[in-house]
């Protein structure tokens, strides 16, 4: 009996998945505009008065940070008293219980994470709109945790209905893009921060000391090293899935978008009364106060 050559069958799957991951001419502009958004946003970083352009999501990737911490408290049965921002980027998350060896690092894991899926999901738009409603649900329950802190109402406010607008504008199209700064931005946030609070320079507040507090392994820099990889390469991974997951080509995805989530008034929209809408959101905020 011949033997069997699965060396060339393993070649050619091989680089049928290669090819996965080479992006067509849709996914080269998103990947043009997320390269675009990491140039603009160290720029207005850096450059006084004008970063106070960027202000308002700098706070939200502190929400992230901090929504981060409060729910992998509650994953490890925490109490969650507290969601705090401050006009200073700064924030906290009180909780009693849990268990610290994972709600500490989860600020910044969990904020980079939350930045890879919105990368991955502004390669498309319906993804986009499916992210756009995971974040609605996340919203809420910081709301909830945080509903004595005006800036959080503010801030998550403000974006709710950056989000809304977006969904209106191009057929969407303008949401995938917007998903896809908050999620660069989210990614960037982190990366910057971890550098700041624990590699170039020690503040011994930061999550990284209270965890090497807590581990009694390694110094603070240590863990800041080992989060910064972590978060790059969940960064790395947000552009592959997008690139691998999401192939469709603009008019694809502007078709997919008419019969998934469709923008009122377009065809095969559901329409929506304003009057419904606002009492559903007349509801949700009286639930939540």
């Amino acid at each position: 009996m011949p033997a069997l050559d699965d060396s060339n069958d393993f070649h050619a799957l091989l680089a049928r998945d290669a090819s996965r991951l080479v992006p067509n001419d849709t996914q080269r502009t998103t990947l043009i505009v997320a390269g675009c958004y990491i140039i603009v946003i160290a720029l207005l970083w850096h450059i006084p008065f004008l970063s106070w352009i960027i202000y308002p999501f700098k706070l939200l990737t502190v929400g992230f940070h901090e929504m981060s911490h409060a729910f992998m408290g509650v994953l490890t049965c925490a109490h969650i008293h507290s969601i705090e921002l401050d006009p200073d980027e700064g924030g906290a998350t009180s909780m009693s219980g849990g268990i610290q060896w994972l709600t500490l690092p989860a600020g910044y894991l969990g904020s980079s994470f939350i930045g890879a899926c919105l990368i991955a999901c502004g390669f498309n738009t319906n993804a986009s709109k499916v992210a756009s409603l995971v974040l609605a649900v996340f919203f809420l329950f910081t709301l909830w945790w945080a509903r004595r802190n005006w800036l959080t109402w503010a801030l998550i406010l403000g974006m709710s209905g950056l989000i809304v607008l977006f969904w209106f504008v191009a057929d969407s199209v303008a949401l995938r893009y917007f998903v896809l700064f908050i999620g660069v931005m989210s990614c960037m946030y982190v990366l910057w921060d971890v550098i700041d609070d624990t590699i170039a320079r020690k503040v011994n507040t930061s999550d990284a000391s209270a965890f090497a507090k807590v581990c009694g392994c390694f110094p603070s820099q240590v863990w800041g090293v080992i989060w910064l990889l972590v978060a790059i390469a969940f960064f790395a991974a947000g552009i592959l899935v997008g690139l691998a997951a999401f192939k469709e080509t603009a008019a694809e995805q502007a078709e997919d978008s008419d019969h998934f989530l469709p923008v009122p008034g377009a065809d095969g929209a559901l329409s929506i009364s304003p009057n419904i809408l606002m009492i559903t959101l007349s509801a949700l905020g009286l639930a939540l106060l």
